[in-house]
C-alpha cells in the first residue's frame, strides 16, 4: 500500500465499508481524493458490485523519462453483474484534465509547471497502455473514470 502523502492538496483517509463482505483487498482501505471516496461509497452501497479492491493489482510499465520498469497501482479492480453476466474492471479515478493532453495555448504558467504537467500525462498515458493490455489479457476492461462520470462539481468538492 503506497501511504498517505503528508500536505496533499486532495481529501484523504481511511474508508469504512459497511459491506465488508465485498472488499476483498488489503486493509486499511485509503481514498486519495473525494473522487475515489465518491466511488468507493458506489462500490459499497450498489448491489450490482459483487467484489472489489482497492489498490490491489499491481502492472508492470516501462516509464518514459526513467527508463526503466515500474509498478503502476491501479486505483480500484471490481465485479459488477451487468444483467446475468459478471465483468471485471480495473478502474482508474483522475480529474478529467489530467487525461487529456495538457494545451498551453492561452496559458501564463511558469515552464516549469508546463514540463511537469506534459510529464505527467506522457507517464499516465505509458501507465494507462500498460493497464489496458493487463486488463486483455485477463479478460477485463480499463477505465478511467473522471469527476464528469461521477458526476462531481469540482468547484464543490
Amino acid at each position: 500500500m503506497i501511504p498517505l502523502q503528508k500536505n496533499s492538496r486532495f481529501i484523504q483517509g481511511i474508508f469504512s465499508p459497511k459491506n465488508e463482505n465485498k472488499y476483498v483487498g488489503k486493509k486499511p482501505i485509503v481514498y486519495r481524493s473525494s473522487y475515489e471516496l465518491k466511488f468507493f461509497r458506489f462500490c459499497d452501497d450498489n448491489p450490482n458490485v459483487s467484489r472489489w479492491a482497492s489498490e490491489s493489482v499491481k502492472i508492470p510499465y516501462f516509464h518514459p523519462f526513467e527508463k526503466s520498469t515500474r509498478l503502476y497501482h491501479v486505483d480500484l479492480n471490481m465485479v459488477i453483474k451487468e444483467g446475468d453476466v459478471y465483468k471485471k474492471y480495473l478502474v482508474e479515478i483522475k480529474p478529467e484534465k489530467q487525461t487529456r493532453k495538457p494545451d498551453f495555448t492561452n496559458s501564463k504558467c511558469r515552464k516549469a509547471t508546463m514540463l511537469y504537467e506534459q510529464m505527467t500525462y506522457v507517464t499516465n498515458c505509458a501507465k494507462w497502455e500498460a493497464a489496458k493490455n493487463f486488463a486483455k489479457k485477463h479478460d477485463m476492461q480499463f477505465i478511467i473514470l473522471t469527476e464528469k462520470n461521477l458526476k462531481i462539481n469540482p468547484s464543490k468538492k
